[in-house]
């Protein structure tokens, strides 16, 4: 008994709940970065920048190769000089407008983006990496205050379904929808380990959102889906489900982050499927759950009127082999 209280006590503190706040991110505050080389990229980049109304000089271009699915940390390097040299000082967050690469050496593209190159933010096997002290906190400007700036790709299996994950951003804005969190506790021991989580979020959040808790591996035909938390290497019926606009969805496994190729379901899929955003991990994480998001985190932030990219990557204690893929200022709960 004293151990369930004490476990109880422990999720309570990580969740850390904030007072409501209108910390919608603005336009001036992101920067778009565009591989030149990439033709694709110029598409998506002027494309989000029109539906946002990013400014010109936070346009910024690098070029490198556009076809593998890693960089190395020596052409990282260069590159996120580079990025730095023209980056305004009013930008706060980065969007990176590419599907490949999505990983630089042992770290994730947007985690490298956001620290910078740091083999700290790595693990080779069952090992922590580099606490994030973006995690948790209650930062508005995280470049100003905390030197991160955390960074989303417009990736997709296609630039039609990049676009469509665009839209679905933009018109999530202030929408305050009637909407559902679903909670999957699976069958799967090793990936259903937020699951232990669940009792006390449900508890502490319904007034917020509805949430419901789930026994099952698949989740069919809701029409009312704005978070989707679940633990398995494939996820399967996600397209017979609509996805709000700005909604969350993401799977806890191995390799969700691993875009193309992968024996393990590509977060990818909840792009297709039409959610706004999601998560995977790049590098091997083993059960970690500080290596994916806290439901919990997510849900609290992101009702209480957070940006998307503020509430995920809050969500991510260790956030380095994970990488976030999404339309980063949809706002649905967003004050007035």
């Amino acid at each position: 008994m004293m151990r369930l209280s004490k476990m109880i006590a422990l999720i309570l503190l990580s969740l850390s709940f904030v007072p409501l706040a209108s910390a919608k991110i603005t336009a001036q505050q992101v920067a778009i970065v565009v591989n030149s080389e990439d033709a694709d990229s110029q598409l998506i980049a002027d494309y989000y920048q029109k539906k946002r109304g990013i400014p010109q000089q936070n346009i910024i271009k690098v070029s490198m190769a556009s076809g593998k699915n890693s960089i190395g940390e020596d052409k990282f390097t260069e590159i996120y000089r580079q990025v730095l040299e023209q980056t305004p000082d009013s930008v706060q967050y980065y969007v990176l407008a590419w599907s490949k690469p999505f990983k630089v050496a042992c770290m994730s593209m947007t985690a490298a983006f956001a620290f910078g190159f740091d083999r700290s933010y790595c693990a080779k096997g069952c090992k922590p990496t580099r606490m994030s002290s973006y995690y948790n906190s209650d930062s508005e400007l995280p470049s100003d205050e905390l030197s991160i700036r955390p960074t989303m790709m417009l990736a997709g299996s296609s630039l039609h379904q990049v676009y469509g994950m665009i839209d679905r951003g933009v018109a999530a804005d202030g929408s305050h929808p009637q909407a559902t969190a679903y909670l999957m506790n699976t069958s799967d021991k090793a990936r259903k380990v937020r699951s232990r989580r669940y009792r006390v979020i449900k508890e502490l959040l319904s007034g917020q959102i509805n949430i419901e808790q789930i026994d099952a591996d698949v989740l069919e035909d809701k029409d009312d889906v704005m978070f989707y938390f679940t633990g398995l290497k494939k996820v399967m019926s996600i397209e017979s489900n609509r996805y709000l606009p700005g909604a969350i969805a993401d799977h806890l496994t191995s390799s969700g982050g691993n875009l193309f190729g992968s024996k393990q379901m590509s977060l990818l899929r909840w792009l297709d499927a039409g959610a706004t955003a999601s998560y995977g991990t790049v590098v091997e994480p083993c059960a970690f759950t500080q290596k994916f998001p806290n439901p919990g985190i997510v849900i609290e932030r992101y009702t209480n009127g957070e940006s998307l990219i503020e509430a995920y990557w809050k969500s991510v204690a260790w956030p380095g082999q994970g990488l976030f893929v999404g339309e980063p200022m949809a706002s649905p709960y967003a004050l007035e």
